[in-house]
């Protein structure tokens, strides 16, 4: 099980570590109310663990808790919305069609 998301504004980029090490991170933008997430990797370590699935669901999670709203702009974090329309929600309406959504 991989340890808990954490957001690094510093950095931009909400990450999961697992064993002690990077595991992925989800690169964002934020401007104002908006997050907008452009870049997931996941390290090849790790990947087909369900990592990257951890780390984007922690990521909306927090940004839900913060009352952000998101732009899908990274195919991983936009496939994860597409699979999970409980997420739907956080991509503010008139941006939508923006991302096929």
């Amino acid at each position: 099980m991989p340890a808990a998301v954490t957001d690094h504004p510093e950095h931009e980029r909400y990450e999961v570590h697992e064993d002690g090490m990077l595991a992925g991170y989800a690169q964002y933008r934020r401007s104002g109310s908006l997050v907008a997430f452009i870049h997931t990797e996941v390290d090849q370590a790790f990947e087909g663990k369900g990592i990257g699935t951890a780390l984007i669901k922690g990521a909306l999670d927090d940004t839900r808790a913060s009352g952000l709203a998101v732009l899908p702009f990274c195919a991983f974090v936009r496939g994860y919305v597409q699979r999970h329309p409980e997420y739907l929600d956080l991509v503010p309406e008139s941006r939508r069609h923006d991302f096929d959504l």
